[in-house]
């Protein structure tokens, strides 16, 4: 055979065995690209909008709101949360300032989805900016948790499918106000409410409450959330037979309508709502004129004189404690409406699987949210396909205004004042 017979065997020889190397390199190269999948889902980022009034008229319960999401946006950190495979999962908070306007909320709420590409929706910090956003998100099938009060959010649920909320209903606290004047013998009230989705809920919900509890309601009279002078009512209920007031409303108005219910020497037990749960109404009020009034809010004013049974003492007792300490200012209810509704979120988030589009993951987060059990700081939630708020009445409690704090008011003690 001639050398140039060899250099083509040759060649040939070293062509098959760099075939057979490729060969063997193809079998092995999909195991690093079957690991990808799971490479990237360990720093997937799933987003959660944050919609709330930090600034505005509302700002007062939309500024505790936003303090809230901070605090979680920090604790979370740069280490996730763990997915149901332990894998860790990166959530980014999305915080916008809606200045309490509903028509700023809806456009807001389109770029959080459109463009921020969002998985789920924590805000609303009042029940109308609530409403404003709830065409918008059902539209865009987005999971969205409200921090506002009227049912009419989350209700009916069969037409509320993509909305959740965390505050109280109205009726959750409505019972609480007309137990406690029942309590103390009256059975004809005044029902004054404000002229929006929050205080007609108030006011159906009172409405339904004193039915079932005997007590006539004489007088119904309604308020604007701007309005600063009540004489008209005030005047009006001074020459009924109610001997009681029942209110639904929301400071300014309503610390503005205490004042002057005390200024007009009107002497009869005056019952607010939840609306009431923060430290504006007495300052506007005047210590003087909030001394005495009574209202239904969550358990965190009365969390010293819980039980170590409860299961909210704990969870409370560290919210209070980060709160303060990240703000330097007194935890409020509001903070907790938006607390809750971040932890819902996160609860559900832990259970989302690997390899979603961002369309699937909305739509499997509503339906873990739907079944999220947790305690919280406005309660112990059990949502479910029937309730998209899962509290109870078993979750609020009497509170009185005394010297100008808040001091938790036991059933027992009514009579006693």
């Amino acid at each position: 055979m001639s050398s140039h017979s060899w250099r083509w065997i040759s060649v040939l020889l070293v062509s098959l065995i760099l075939l057979l190397v490729v060969g063997c390199g193809g079998t092995a190269a999909p195991a690093p690209a079957a690991e990808a999948p799971a490479q990237a889902a360990a720093g997937e980022t799933v987003k959660i909008g944050f919609l709330t009034a930090a600034t505005g008229g509302a700002a007062f319960l939309g500024g505790p709101g936003q303090d809230a999401a901070r605090l979680g946006q920090g604790q979370l950190g740069t280490e996730g949360i763990a997915g149901p495979d332990g894998r860790p999962i990166n959530v980014e908070v999305i915080i916008y300032d809606t200045e309490g306007s509903g028509d700023v909320a809806i456009t807001l709420a389109k770029k959080l989805i459109e463009d921020d590409k969002v998985a789920v929706i924590v805000g609303g910090t009042r029940s109308p900016e609530s409403l404003a956003l709830v065409p918008i998100v059902q539209e865009a099938k987005t999971p969205f948790i409200s921090m506002a009060s009227s049912s009419e959010i989350v209700e009916p649920v069969a037409e509320r499918h993509w909305v959740f909320k965390t505050a109280q209903n109205n009726a959750h606290t409505a019972p609480w106000q007309v137990r406690y004047v029942k309590e103390l013998g009256i059975d004809k009230v005044a029902n004054l409410y404000v002229n929006n989705a929050y205080g007609e809920d108030g006011r159906n919900a009172i409405r339904q409450a004193a039915d079932e509890a005997g007590v006539e309601i004489v007088l119904e009279e309604t308020f604007e959330d701007a309005d600063t002078d009540f004489s008209s009512q005030l005047t009006k209920i001074k020459a009924s037979d109610a001997g009681a007031v029942l209110v639904t409303g929301l400071p300014p108005a309503a610390a503005i309508l205490t004042k002057q219910f005390r200024e007009l020497g009107l002497d009869m037990p005056l019952v607010h709502n939840h609306g009431i749960g923060m430290k504006p109404f007495i300052d506007l009020s005047g210590a003087e004129n909030a001394e005495g009034v009574v209202f239904p809010m969550g358990k965190m004013v009365a969390v010293g004189a819980l039980s170590d049974t409860d299961p909210q003492k704990a969870i409370l007792q560290t919210f209070i404690a980060d709160y303060e300490a990240f703000t330097g200012n007194p935890a409020s209810t509001f903070a907790g409406h938006a607390w809750d509704g971040l932890q819902i979120a996160l609860a559900a988030i832990k259970t989302l699987p690997v390899g979603l589009s961002l369309e699937e993951q909305r739509t499997f987060l509503r339906d873990a949210i739907e079944q999220v059990e947790f305690v919280g700081i406005d309660g112990v939630f059990h949502l479910s396909p029937e309730d998209h708020v899962g509290l109870s009445p078993d979750d609020v409690v009497i509170v009185r205004i005394v010297n100008g704090k808040w001091e938790y008011f036991p059933p027992e003690e009514w009579k006693n004042q």
